[in-house]
């Protein structure tokens, strides 16, 4: 089966690996049993590569809220997209929603229109929560946000109807427990921090350290003693380049398009690191 080209992205995430692909789809197994990727997130490399069987996870609830409402209920979805409006004190108050009582008793699409309304007009479209999980990203001030996107969104939901595809919203250790051997595992986590003022954790509460990343790398040392390949990109830094010793490092250059500072956006060097050579 050809893959649909119309199957791409919905949301502009942090760390998003569409600029990345070119590099990336060379490297991947060219034989997959069942896809595995714990941190999904824009979802740029399990929608490019339509795997007929996977298991996805994300930390973020609303998040994967989201996947599953574009598989379910797409139509309404679309329909409840609508309804939103472009104005700043509309945009406050839809975001501000989780800050209240009730926001547990809002319906499936409604939580999943309010994640893609606020991706689509907030500053940067930068997918941002506090300490206490809540959205909390000013106001984007774009003359016309693309907010409903149907074309695409129907191609996802068509994908995710007709493969084997399971969510999960959880810790990303529990989310790789049913792999097995012929499975691939592709791990996009939060990045190392190239600086400490680029510290940039914030689309998931409680962030990622170094102990996250030393516990991600124990979880990469395991599956490989099962004999399952696994894809992982990080920054470029030493820290991350003393944890993967032993294993394959290529080091790719990415744009990064989200940045408050425009100056800041442009190429930086990152990490793909893998346990299995080119077939």
């Amino acid at each position: 089966m050809a893959k649909n080209k119309l199957v791409m992205p919905f949301l502009k995430w942090v760390g998003g690996k569409r600029q990345l692909m070119t590099e990336i789809e060379p490297l991947l197994p060219s034989r997959i049993s069942t896809y595995y990727e714990p941190f999904v997130g824009g979802g740029a490399v399990f929608l490019h590569t339509q795997p007929k069987k996977a298991v996805i996870n994300d930390f973020n609830s609303e998040l994967i809220n989201v996947y599953e409402t574009i598989r379910d209920d797409v139509d309404s979805l679309i329909e409840h997209l609508a309804t939103h409006e472009n104005e700043s004190d509309y945009f406050y108050q839809i975001r501000g929603l989780d800050r209240q009582e009730g926001f547990d008793e809002l319906s499936k699409v409604e939580r999943a229109s309010r994640v893609i309304y606020l991706n689509k007009t907030c500053f940067n479209g930068l997918y941002r929560v506090n300490s206490s999980g809540e959205f909390n990203t000013p106001f984007g001030r774009y003359k016309n946000p693309n907010i409903i996107n149907d074309t695409v969104l129907k191609a996802v939901s068509t994908y995710l109807n007709n493969d084997n595809i399971k969510f999960l919203s959880g810790d990303f250790e529990e989310a790789i427990k049913g792999a097995r051997k012929g499975s691939f595992v592709y791990f996009d986590p939060p990045y190392d921090p190239i600086s400490k003022s680029s510290n940039f954790t914030g689309y998931v509460q409680g962030g990622f350290g170094n102990d996250e990343q030393i516990r991600l790398r124990d979880a990469c040392i395991k599956l490989d003693k099962k004999g399952i390949k696994f894809l992982l990109s990080n920054s470029a830094t030493d820290f991350i380049k003393d944890l993967y010793q032993g294993f394959e490092i290529i080091e790719v250059g990415a744009s990064r398009h989200i940045n408050s500072v425009g100056s800041k956006r442009g190429e930086v060097t990152e990490f793909l690191i893998r346990n299995y050579n080119y077939e």
